[in-house]
């Protein structure tokens, strides 16, 4: 009876572990199209999303990615997770909005810029406040490769 129980214990937790995350790829993340628009608190024009389907359908789940890890102001908690590098990121004109997340964690990482990670965390989509990441990985962590 209790050999029973272990075994059916086990099982349960693996299911559970198994989908509590989605392993999400950027190709998964490219599922988006942009319109630029005029912000008239900044006078400028900014790329605003329209998220696809399947980007909608992992809003709010939790996520686990890989990438190259940017600490852009450790102080200020600032991190994002890339699908390039620092040197051909987003912000130097190797992708699009699309190729970052901005990743908040649970506890401060002690990853190095440029290093590849794999971060876990709760997916919010951001359409509407430009002083973020259309991507952000909420509660996350994550872990060296």
């Amino acid at each position: 009876m209790t050999k029973h129980f272990f075994w059916t214990t086990v099982f349960f937790f693996t299911v559970f572990c198994v989908q509590a995350q989605q392993e999400v790829t950027w190709k998964d993340l490219a599922d988006v199209s942009f319109t630029s628009e005029y912000f008239e608190d900044t006078d400028d024009y900014f790329l605003v999303p329209d998220f696809g389907k399947s980007v909608e359908e992992l809003e709010g789940k939790e996520i686990s990615i890989t990438g190259y890890f940017l600490s852009l102001s450790p102080s200020d908690d600032i991190y994002m997770l890339s699908q390039n590098p620092m040197a051909s990121c987003f912000f130097c004109g190797g992708g699009g909005p699309e190729t970052v997340l901005e990743v908040k964690f649970s506890k401060k990482p002690s990853f190095k810029t440029d290093e590849v990670v794999t971060i876990t965390g709760k997916l919010k989509l951001n359409a509407d406040d430009i002083n973020h990441c259309n991507y952000i990985l909420t509660d996350a962590r994550g872990f060296a490769l």
